[in-house]
């Protein structure tokens, strides 16, 4: 049995799979970190994810 990759639906196993699990949620099979970081872009899930810092 293969695992799709979540964002390339390559099978994961054929490469250097990362899985990544949101607390208690599901757990996603990505390729590779260039499979998960595009996910992540397309998705969009860093806008308005961020910390604010100012040196003052």
């Amino acid at each position: 049995m293969t695992t799709p990759c979540e964002y390339c639906d390559s099978p994961v196993e054929h490469h250097d799979p990362v899985y990544v699990r949101e607390g208690e949620g599901e757990e996603r099979a990505f390729c590779n970190y260039a499979c998960l970081t595009s996910y992540v872009d397309d998705e969009g899930l860093t806008t308005g994810n961020c910390c604010r810092w100012s040196p003052s």
